[in-house]
C-alpha cells in the first residue's frame, strides 16, 4: 500500500520508487503484483505519465487509511514500551520537498509525549551551525556539503527547474507546462531554458543562508552566467508571489513549482549537464546516545512522509 500511494503523489516511477528507497525495478514489480492479486489495473502508463485508474483512486483512501493505522499501531507500542524523555531541539529549513517536518514532529510526540521538543527554522548555513555549537540537537537542511565532522544522512534529491510568470518572454515559444498540483514541473526530457539564456535576466531568490541559494549561486558560476537578484526572500511563498507579479524570475526545486501558490506560473526543464541537484539531509552532532530523544526521532524517518504539493 506504501508503494500505491507514493506512485499516486508522485504520478512517476523513479521518483516514487526513490521516495519508497527501492529499486525501480522492484517497485514496477510490486505495483505489478497488486494489480494482479486484485485483478484490476491501478495505473494507466504513458512514456510522459502515470495517472490513477478509477480502482485505483477507488482504493487509494483504503490504502492511506491502512498506512495510517499500522503507523498509529507502532507508535502505541513504542510509547507503551520505550518511555522516552528529556529534550529535543530540531531545525529545518522551509518546506524541504523530501521529507514533511511537521507530520513527522507530530508522530514524535505522539510516541514520545514526556519529550520537551523546541523547533526552530532558518537557512542552511545557520542550521550547520546552531548543530555544530550545540543549539540543534537534529536538523534538516538543503545540503550535501559543509558537515565536517557532523554525522549526516542523505534523505533524497530533486531537480532544479525555471520559474516565470506565464507571458516571460522565455516561456513564449517553449514547451512549458503550468505549474502547480495538476501539472508539477516540465519533463527534463523537453526542450528547456539553457543557462545561457537567463543571464539578462532579473531574478527572485532566497538570503545567503538558505540551501537554494548556495545552490544557485554554485550552478550560475560554473555555467559561467552573471545574473542580476532584484529581490531577497526568506519565504517559498513570497517568492512565488514576486514571480507571479514579474518582478523576477527564479530557480527552484521541483516541488516548489508544484505548490498551489504556483498555480498559474510556468516552468521549463534546465539542462541535464552543468545543473545541480536540490539535495534534502539530515544532520546531528554524532554523540547521541540511544537512549536519547534525537535517536528516536531518526528511526521515524524510514516512515516520513514526503512533503506533497498541497503542504504547507
Amino acid at each position: 500500500m506504501e508503494y500505491l500511494v507514493a506512485l499516486a503523489e508522485e504520478r512517476h516511477f523513479t521518483r516514487a520508487a526513490e521516495l519508497t528507497r527501492i529499486s525501480q525495478s522492484g517497485f514496477s514489480a510490486a505495483i505489478r503484483s497488486l494489480e494482479e492479486e486484485l485483478g484490476a489495473q491501478l495505473f494507466n502508463r504513458t512514456t510522459r505519465r502515470v495517472e490513477p485508474t478509477e480502482a485505483g483512486l477507488a482504493l487509494l483512501p483504503h490504502a492511506r487509511a491502512m498506512l495510517a493505522q499500522a503507523a498509529g499501531a507502532r507508535d502505541a507500542v513504542v510509547q507503551a514500551s520505550r518511555a522516552v524523555s528529556g529534550t529535543l531541539r530540531i531545525g529545518s529549513e522551509q518546506c524541504l520537498g523530501v521529507v514533511d517536518i511537521n507530520p513527522l514532529l507530530e508522530r514524535f510526540h505522539r510516541r514520545h509525549p514526556a519529550v520537551e521538543t523546541h523547533f526552530a527554522q532558518a537557512g542552511t548555513q545557520d542550521l550547520l551551525a546552531m548543530v555544530r555549537s550545540g543549539d540543534l540537537d537534529v536538523a534538516f537542511v538543503a545540503t550535501n556539503r559543509h558537515f565536517g565532522t557532523l554525522a549526516h544522512r542523505e534523505l533524497g534529491r530533486e531537480p532544479l527547474v525555471f520559474l516565470a510568470a506565464p507571458d516571460h518572454p522565455l516561456v513564449a515559444g517553449s514547451r512549458a507546462v503550468p505549474a502547480g498540483p495538476a501539472q508539477g514541473a516540465a519533463p527534463r526530457d523537453g526542450r528547456g531554458v539553457q543557462w545561457a539564456d537567463l543571464g539578462d535576466q532579473d531574478f527572485v531568490d532566497f538570503s545567503g543562508a538558505w540551501g537554494i541559494r548556495e545552490l544557485n549561486d554554485s550552478a550560475f558560476g560554473f555555467n559561467g552566467v552573471h545574473r542580476r537578484v532584484r529581490c531577497t526572500v526568506n519565504d517559498v511563498h513570497t517568492l512565488l508571489d514576486l514571480v507571479a507579479r514579474r518582478l523576477g524570475v527564479a530557480v527552484v526545486p521541483r516541488h516548489v513549482a508544484a505548490k498551489p501558490q504556483a498555480q498559474g506560473l510556468l516552468t521549463l526543464p534546465l539542462p541535464a549537464a552543468g545543473t545541480p541537484e536540490w539535495t534534502v539531509s539530515v544532520v546531528w552532532a554524532g554523540r547521541e546516545r540511544s537512549e536519547a530523544p534525537a535517536s528516536h526521532l531518526l528511526e521515524l524517518l524510514d516512515d516520513a512522509a514526503a512533503c506533497g504539493a498541497d503542504a504547507a
